[in-house]
């Protein structure tokens, strides 16, 4: 148990950083799923900016790696191109 009020303030903020990480990342990975599970090239375009964009926003934030998101929105853009 906490002792401290820092260390309390320091629970309670952790607590709530945890839990907006794990709802970003989740809709995340679910519009991630949703664009690979496209069918079509134009609908994927339209979709793939968004999808960018929210890796963007959780790298900016350290939830995830630049390094991850850049790939993953490299294998995404790859993903469309091949689409008919």
């Amino acid at each position: 148990m906490a002792n401290h009020q820092s260390a309390e303030k320091r629970i309670r903020q952790t607590k709530m950083r945890r839990l907006s990480n794990r709802y970003a990342s989740r809709t995340t990975r679910n519009s991630i799923r949703k664009l690979r599970s496209l069918t079509s090239k134009e609908e994927a375009q339209k979709m793939y900016p968004e999808v960018c964009s929210m890796l963007d926003k959780l790298a900016k934030k350290n939830v995830i790696h630049q390094n991850k998101a850049n790939n993953l929105k490299s294998k995404l853009a790859i993903h469309i191109s091949k689409l008919s």
